[in-house]
Parts: C-alpha cells; structure tokens; sequence
C-alpha cells in the first residue's frame, strides 16, 4: 500500500483570463469542484483589481492587490487558467496578472508551480491560440504548465447554462485535466519529501 504523499488535500488556485461579469471562462471555472476528488479545493482569484504592471511599483511593498494574488499562488499547489483568446492570443489583464506573479524574476510564487491551462471560445479553435501564449508566458516563469492534449473549449456559449458548464464531454475532459494536475502535484511533493 503506498501513501499519499501531500497529508492534506491539494488546494487549486483557478484564475480567469476575462474580467467580464458574464464570463463563459469564469463559468466554466466554477463548474470545477464537483469534478475534483473528496477533500480537494478550488479558489477563484479575481483579476480585476490588479494594476497594470509598473516596475516602480514593484518592490518590497506592492500593491495590495498583487501581494494577494501571489499570496494565493504560493498557498496553492497547483493552478487552472481559463482564458478566452482576443485577437489571436492572451488577454491583456492575464498576461498582466502573470508578469505581476513572475516578479522577482527566477524565484516568483509561479515557480515550479503545476498549472492546468484551458481555453474556452464562442469560436471554433476555442482559443487555442491564446493556449499556447499562455502556456509560453508561464513557461518563462519556470511554472509547471502540463504537458498534455488541449483542452480548448469552442463554441462556448453553447455549452454553459445558468452560469455552468453543462456539457458532458467537455467535463469529461476537463476532470482528466484536473487528474493530470492532481497527479503532477503529487508526483513534485513525492520528489521534494
């Protein structure tokens, strides 16, 4: 019988790359949790209140808003983004929001840091564009973005209700993303015991 090597169940960070209200990719974000294992936990950071990026600002004292959000990748041990893709890449406030975390540069909260990337579209590449963006900026941080088939949600809007996702085969997909991620975290707590 082998043992599990986090005592405690994995806690997520999930990050949205729209601010919008509505936003199809924070509604599929908040359809995560029942697709996780017992015990397992998902919180959304809103981007939505973090400047843009001023390296004057950048110091031992940021703002208030920043210092949150990489207290909340460092308390994870893992991330899943959801991003739609404007004008054939990564939106503006994610790419924002990920050149805050990577600060100091080499030894951010994103490093080493696992991460679950998705995107989701009204179209029909899903934002697979944006993906790859997304997965090179997180790449620069020396973040963990996993190794494995897109998941690129197209035609979004058909697929959420209610504020939900509710297709099958789309969180099918996803909860063997979020397996992937699961199994990663603890394969890393595995090598660092």
């Amino acid at each position: 019988m082998t043992t599990d090597p986090i005592s405690r169940p994995a806690r997520l960070l999930a990050i949205s790359g729209s601010i919008r209200r509505a936003s199809h990719c924070t509604a599929v974000l908040r359809s995560l949790p029942p697709l996780l294992p017992s015990g397992a936990t998902l919180v959304l950071f809103p981007l939505g209140e973090i400047p843009l990026y001023n390296a004057d600002l950048d110091g031992d004292q940021p703002p208030a808003a920043v210092a949150q959000f990489k207290r909340a990748i460092e308390s994870a041990d893992g991330l899943v983004f959801c991003s739609p893709e404007y004008n054939y890449g990564i939106p503006g406030v994610l790419k924002n929001a990920i050149d805050w975390a990577s600060r100091p540069g080499f030894a951010s909260p994103l490093k080493g840091k696992p991460a679950l990337i998705m995107t989701a579209s009204p179209g029909t590449a899903g934002g697979v564009r944006a993906q790859a963006q997304i997965r090179d900026a997180l790449t620069a941080t020396l973040a963990r973005p996993l190794v494995r088939q897109h998941i690129a949600i197209a035609s979004v809007a058909t697929r959420v209700q209610d504020g939900q996702l509710v297709d099958k085969p789309t969180l099918d997909i996803i909860q063997a993303g979020l397996q992937e991620l699961l199994e990663e975290i603890r394969w890393i707590a595995a090598r660092s015991a």
